[in-house]
């Protein structure tokens, strides 16, 4: 089993500026020892360890915790896609396994994947095999489906579903956005950090209609799990989230969404996760 999304930090050191102490919760270090823990605790063999701060610093400081244990599986580190990406990510690869960058878009314009300043960044990625990490909200994806139709060769993972309000009601555009996407083959889209995105009232099982949506919409095969720990903690347990999406999962697509997928699509040996 691969956990497709979680961070660490050590705050005030390789460039770390968030979570801020308005966040108490989560306002301390994390470290690879509590993640191992959190593994074990769950039966979860490795993990996909993102990027949490806009820093080369931050990436080569978990480039070289992936070096101390194979339960990373690989690293979706940040680079500044408007500098010269090629040669850094080219370096990042060297320290460790990167296999994705993050470039945090979700405070950016709505048409911001349009930005002609970025598409050589996005054209290097894809070049180097590096996976584009999503990291958006629901008015940035139809901006992210014209980046997808525009680079076929560049292989996308939405993360968190693009952050939806979940509530009672699936909304409509945030559906209709997801459904042009998952159009392109070259789309995928993390089961992750939907009961961060709860509407005020809703429960836990309000999730469970978004992940039927997803299932439908990107299949078994285009669909990765992720916890988003610690951030989840903010809401709800690694375990109840992790029993919540086992739950809402067609029994036969867990082995793929919950292990495969991540392995072929992040393009590490599922020796890792074994």
């Amino acid at each position: 089993m691969i956990d497709a999304h979680v961070h660490l930090w050590q705050l005030g050191r390789n460039d770390c500026s968030w979570p801020g102490a308005d966040l108490p919760a989560i306002h301390r270090d994390y470290g690879l020892a509590d993640l191992l823990a959190r593994l074990d605790a769950n039966k979860v063999d490795a993990a996909i360890l993102v990027q949490s701060q806009e820093s080369d610093a931050d990436t080569h400081w978990l480039l070289s915790l992936a070096a101390e244990t194979d339960r990373i599986a690989g690293v979706v580190g940040w680079v500044d896609l408007t500098g010269d990406v090629a040669a850094r990510v080219a370096a990042m690869q060297v320290a460790g396994p990167l296999v994705g960058i993050r470039p945090m878009m979700q405070g950016r314009a709505p048409d911001c994947f349009d930005d002609p300043e970025l598409a050589p960044g996005f054209a290097a990625l894809a070049r180097h095999g590096l996976v584009l990490d999503a990291l958006v909200r629901p008015q940035h994806l139809v901006s992210l489906a014209r980046l997808a139709r525009r680079q076929p060769d560049l292989s996308i993972i939405i993360d968190h579903a693009a952050k939806p309000l979940v509530g009672d009601t699936i909304p409509a555009d945030w559906h209709a956005a997801m459904a042009d996407l998952a159009a392109c083959p070259n789309v995928a889209c993390k089961l992750s950090g939907l009961l961060t995105e709860l509407a005020p009232g809703a429960g836990e099982g309000a999730a469970a209609p978004f992940i039927a949506e997803l299932v439908a919409l990107f299949g078994p095969d285009r669909l990765l799990w992720g916890s988003d720990w610690p951030v989840l903690t903010l809401a709800s347990d690694y375990a109840a989230w992790l029993d919540l999406a086992c739950a809402s999962v067609p029994v036969a697509a867990h082995r793929a969404i919950f292990a495969d997928n991540a392995a072929r699509l992040y393009r590490v040996t599922q020796g890792a996760a074994a």
